[in-house]
């Protein structure tokens, strides 16, 4: 079965930090860009960070830039974000996906072919 798994959410205060991993699994990702988005009630996905398929390469929305660091693991198959200085509206469904024709250089949720379930991150004051 081929997913994307997500885990590393949760609650967190202003200043936190919260790491976060998507697992992808069912296939080899090593060929594929992957990234977060993340999405709160009534509003659409947003980008958030991606990295290439070799993680040579990351983009970083402008909200995200300088907190948030977005890495593959040892595996390829993995992702990690370390968010840092976590702000209140970093609160949102956070959403780990995956696309082989842009190598991570687009913030469309529509070009990412492949999506995790979402893991919550709640920052409170």
């Amino acid at each position: 079965q081929i997913e994307l798994v997500e885990s590393g959410g949760g609650p967190a205060q202003v200043g936190d930090s919260l790491k976060l991993s998507c697992e992808g699994s069912g296939r080899s990702w090593s060929s594929y860009a992957m990234g977060w988005f993340r999405q709160t009630p009534g509003k659409e996905r947003e980008f958030v960070a991606s990295v290439s398929w070799n993680g040579a390469t990351t983009y970083y929305s402008d909200s995200v830039q300088g907190r948030f660091t977005i890495s593959r693991g040892d595996t390829r198959n993995t992702i990690l974000m370390e968010m840092n200085n976590l702000k209140l509206e970093d609160t949102a469904t956070y959403y780990c996906a995956a696309e082989r024709w842009y190598d991570g250089n687009t913030r469309r949720a529509s070009d990412y072919n492949y999506w995790g379930q979402g893991t919550q991150v709640t920052v409170s004051s």
